[in-house]
């Protein structure tokens, strides 16, 4: 792939008009936190008709393996296995629509892609790969629709780069159940999810090292006992995407809220999960720094055509120029990222956690710069709000942190190297 299909371009251009007539007139609002993203994502999703393709899709999914699951229970032939296992994201197939539409959307309201990305592409998707048949029919056809929001929960205070180690919140098993105490924080969508997959420690009173005890993942619903949300914190960027605190205070929980409902899952303990979705969102995160790159080099060259200073445009001037063409550079580099990203998902090779983390940390890198030269070659009107360059630098700053810090990125990428 070397550059966007027709159909792509068809998409494009839909989506700029249901931007420029649903988001643009309203960011002021969505920025001050006046104005909730939900319904904006959930119009997005009705009008581009995403919430009935996602729907359908999760539908005959779920209708597909009960039939195989019955089939095997009652001994009978099973129905022929699906080309793709039921895990996985639930845009399957739609990667380059997907591309398209984080990267406008994120060139213009950052936070909405955050808000959308969390809930479908970390809850949802972990709950198809990881739940049982009753799990994802009781939990994934809201979410993928986006009827109801979730939340992703693994980030605790001390444990933010060291996520696994550092983990203090805990379950215990309680007879059948189990009993979640702790606390996560800069959680996207915590404020207000209506459901949150939550990482913990299994507390197995043997004295074990808490650094290496098994990680379980559990499926909590808004408003159950001892589950407290937190209002959203004020952030320097993405203030259009809801970020708080959770608090777990003796959460009673039925096994039928432990993914797999098993302590011994197939696919390994829930880090073995959260490396899968680490990946995919550092993908995700190449996909929002495009738009923000696109976004800084429209503006930028639209800027140093009709702006003047001593009688000329200042893009005759030969720094206004190299900001320019640095941007470009940017923008080609990031934009056969994603292209490559594209291609591979579609011929089956999903990148290596090294190889997400790579790209995860040139683009968010290229991205800041970008937004911030774009700032400069604003000047005084660049740190003004009405020209949306501040707005683009703040929200491009969060991916360097976003995802896991790019520090971490570094360390994931050389291990990787060093592994072959």
């Amino acid at each position: 792939m070397f550059e966007w299909s027709e159909t792509d371009e068809m998409i494009r251009g839909a989506v700029r008009a249901f931007i420029d007539k649903e988001v643009r007139p309203n960011l002021d609002a969505l920025d001050s936190g006046e104005m909730s993203p939900y319904p904006v994502i959930r119009k997005l999703f009705s009008e581009f008709g995403i919430d009935v393709m996602t729907g359908e899709m999760v539908t005959k999914m779920l209708a597909k393996q009960r039939a195989r699951e019955e089939a095997l229970a009652a001994g009978e032939p099973l129905p022929e296995k699906p080309k793709k296992e039921s895990g996985g994201s639930p845009f399957s197939g739609q990667e380059s629509l997907m591309a398209v539409l984080i990267g406008e959307l994120s060139g213009v309201c950052m936070g909405l892609v955050s808000a959308m990305g969390v809930s479908i592409g970390l809850g949802a998707t972990t709950i198809m790969s990881r739940g049982t048949l009753a799990q994802k029919e009781r939990w994934l056809p809201d979410i993928v629709t986006m009827k109801k929001v979730a939340a992703w929960a693994i980030t605790e205070p001390d444990s933010g780069s060291d996520a696994f180690g550092g983990m203090k919140t805990y379950v215990k098993r309680d007879g059948e159940d189990y009993i979640l105490n702790g606390q996560k924080t800069f959680i996207t969508n915590g404020p207000y999810a209506d459901v949150v997959v939550v990482y913990a420690k299994l507390d197995e009173g043997d004295g074990a090292e808490k650094r290496d005890r098994k990680v379980l993942t559990f499926v909590l619903d808004k408003g159950m006992e001892g589950f407290t949300q937190g209002k959203p914190f004020k952030k320097m960027g993405l203030h259009s995407s809801p970020t708080g605190e959770l608090f777990f205070d003796n959460v009673r929980l039925s096994k039928d809220r432990l993914l797999g409902e098993t302590e011994e899952h197939k696919g390994g303990d829930g880090r073995d999960s959260a490396r899968s979705s680490f990946t995919a969102e550092r993908v995700g995160v190449a996909f929002m720094a495009l738009g923000i790159i696109n976004e800084c080099h429209r503006l930028c060259i639209d800027y140093a055509k009709n702006r003047k200073l001593w009688g000329q445009e200042i893009g005759r001037f030969q720094l206004v120029q190299l900001k320019l063409a640095k941007m470009e550079v940017a923008r080609i580099n990031v934009q056969n990222m994603v292209f490559s990203a594209l291609e591979r998902g579609r011929a089956g090779k999903q990148p290596t956690l090294a190889e997400a983390s790579a790209m995860k940390l040139y683009a968010s890198e290229a991205a800041t710069e970008v937004a911030m030269e774009a700032v400069q070659l604003f000047g005084g009107n660049g740190y003004m709000t009405e020209y949306r360059v501040e707005q683009l630098a703040r929200d491009a700053k969060s991916l360097m942190i976003y995802a896991g810090s790019n520090e971490i990125q570094v360390t994931h990428v050389a291990k990787g190297l060093l592994a072959q």
